[in-house]
């Protein structure tokens, strides 16, 4: 016999993967599934598409036949509002077309912050900001990378580090461990073997980011070089918070500023010292918030909100997400992390 109750649906898919999860209205978590990533940019926007019908399919296998009151799709690369048209013209086939569907950055919006004003910066496999306003205004960026004046994430971070290294080692550059650092990532000998192997696909391109966490490292180590990339990538965050915050005419009040993504929530000390002291600066009523909670907790809060839950339902929804990431072994923040 199939269960009466309607129940949310929340996916959230970033650059490296996707969460889908079920919730009866009364907050409590019922069902989860999780795929590669389903960002349209690395995948296209038809598969893109199906990945997200089948962790659904996968989520109402789990619960049975239910009604489903909402369902809140959030993907990375849905940057552009012919994207999300583009997406939705794909998904008119499927039962859950009638999804709300935008950017994730609006899950990790929610996920650290319910306030009508506010802005908030991901920097996880690529660098994104949004900032919304109480009377509907919104700001959001095209999010192409260097075409559409973008800086950073963990793809950006590794190919700087490559370049660097690559330059240390033919003597157009100054010397850095990256040269030795680069390669282990990989299992590789030398730069040179690196880059041939990026050269002739042997290393998928994307895997650039895997870099990221030893640029890190050599900067806590003191190289300079690795330095000069986290100091770069703390100046850039900043930028996209206080940019949005002036263009929403925001700088004269109290705002959160969400914080969140992978290089955000691996919590290097340099990096975050360095984010707050440039919004100390350039936008001082800033309050940010650091969430390491993944998104999917911010899907799901907007799909049990958009399904009428209540105060209550949500409250329950929020620790039993956080309690599924910490059984996974990932870091939690059941609620946002406050850095000043």
């Amino acid at each position: 016999m199939s269960d009466a109750r309607p129940i949310a649906i929340a996916v959230d898919g970033g650059g490296s993967k996707t969460d889908a999860v079920a919730i009866d209205l009364d907050g409590t978590v019922i069902a989860s599934a999780r795929s590669t990533t389903s960002s349209p940019h690395i995948i296209g926007m038809a598969e893109a598409a199906a990945l997200v019908d089948g962790l659904i399919e996968e989520l109402l296998a789990q619960t049975g036949e239910r009604q489903i009151a909402a369902a809140n799709i959030y993907l990375s690369g849905l940057d552009l509002p012919a994207e999300v048209a583009a997406f939705r013209d794909g998904i008119a086939g499927y039962a859950w077309a009638d999804a709300v569907v935008d950017n994730d950055l609006f899950a990790l919006l929610r996920a650290g912050t319910s306030e009508p004003d506010a802005v908030a910066v991901v920097c996880g496999t690529g660098i994104n900001c949004v900032g919304v306003r109480g009377d509907g205004r919104v700001v959001r960026y095209p999010s192409l990378g260097i075409m559409s004046g973008d800086w950073g994430g963990g793809w950006h971070l590794g190919e700087q580090a490559l370049w660097h290294a690559a330059r240390a080692v033919d003597g157009r550059g100054p010397a850095t461990r990256l040269v030795t650092d680069i390669p282990a990532v990989y299992g590789l000998d030398s730069v040179t073997d690196v880059i041939e192997a990026l050269h002739f696909q042997r290393i998928p391109n994307s895997d650039l980011s895997r870099i990221a966490p030893s640029v890190f490292d050599a900067a806590r180590a003191g190289d300079a070089v690795a330095g000069s990339l986290v100091d770069r990538q703390a100046e850039e965050i900043v930028v996209f918070a206080a940019t949005t915050l002036r263009r929403l005419e925001l700088l004269d009040r109290p705002v959160p500023v969400v914080l969140g993504g992978g290089v955000i929530g691996a919590r290097d000390a340099r990096l975050l010292s360095a984010i707050e002291s440039g919004l100390s600066e350039t936008a001082p009523l800033a309050r940010i918030r650091l969430v390491t909670a993944a998104p999917i907790l911010g899907a799901g809060l907007l799909a049990l909100e958009a399904a009428g839950a209540d105060a209550a339902a949500l409250a329950k929804a929020r620790e039993q997400l956080a309690s599924r990431q910490a059984a996974a072994g990932l870091p939690v923040a059941a609620a946002p992390a406050v850095v000043q």
